[in-house]
């Protein structure tokens, strides 16, 4: 296809894409209502149980026309995202070979299923958060919360959530393509614990042991699963390579390997 031609049809599919998340957006509009309410129950609770008054705040004229456009927008991203998630896919197919192909499907497979379980785990963690913020408020306070910021906040902490999913299937696509090994995901195994302990320590109540460790042993056996797989790979790899060796006689000589054998018996 000329280079015209791969311009006309991204300019169809880009197209495409952003008929499906207007369609998206018209639909969240009216699901707008619920997701607000949602939004503001945690705070609706922690003024309950501590007597501290707790509100969200419209600081402009258009702040909750601009929000509840913000909330459109986010659902009818989320609800178009299997088709305009396709047409990327659509798009780029024709330029990989069989063996890429494989692994982006493999991938896709995965990794959105495990976005939006993270990003599900996010809105479950939300509340305890929000109540252990606010509570540092002194007792006769009112804490008038910025409504944009707010949701901003509960944004950012369920796309960190989702990409945390994401990452040991990320991981796992590395070592397919040769990036990483099945070794030195496991040499990171301290870090990678350190790290899940420190956010989920931050994302729920430090007297919520429960829930701390609810979100933190999901994402550890994530991580574990992926680097069993990468060493599972790594080793049927290794196999293919010696036999492809062997078939091509560049393997060691019967003589090289007995010197081999004679040296380890010897040490």
């Amino acid at each position: 296809m000329p280079l015209g031609g791969h311009l006309r049809e991204l300019r169809r599919r880009i197209l495409i894409s952003f008929l499906a998340i207007i369609g998206g957006t018209v639909y969240g509009w009216w699901l707008s209502d619920y997701v607000f309410i949602a939004l503001q129950a945690p705070i609706a609770t922690v003024a309950a149980e501590s007597g501290r008054g707790a509100a969200l705040n419209f600081d402009t004229i258009a702040g909750s026309f601009d929000l509840r456009l913000q909330i459109a927008l986010t659902i009818g991203i989320v609800a178009s995202s299997p088709l305009w998630l396709y047409e990327i896919w659509a798009f780029l197919t024709p330029g990989l070979v069989t063996r890429e192909r494989r692994y982006g499907i493999a991938f896709l497979l995965s990794a959105v299923p495990l976005f939006l379980a993270g990003c599900a785990v996010g809105w479950l963690v939300m509340p305890h958060i929000v109540e252990l913020f606010v509570s540092f408020a002194p007792a006769d306070s009112i804490s008038a919360l910025s409504a944009r910021y707010y949701y901003d906040f509960i944004l950012k902490l369920m796309l960190a959530t989702g990409v945390g999913f994401v990452l040991p299937a990320i991981l796992t696509l590395l070592n397919f393509v040769g990036v990483v090994s099945g070794r030195a995901i496991i040499k990171g195994w301290r870090i990678a614990i350190i790290v899940v302990i420190t956010f989920t320590a931050f994302a729920t109540p430090a007297t919520d042991i429960i829930s701390m460790f609810l979100l933190a042993v999901p994402m550890l056996a994530l991580y574990f699963a992926a680097a069993g797989i990468a060493l599972i790979n790594d080793r049927r790899r290794a196999k293919k390579e010696a036999a492809f060796l062997a078939e091509e006689g560049i393997g060691p000589t019967d003589d090289e390997t007995d010197d081999v054998e004679a040296t380890r018996e010897s040490s």
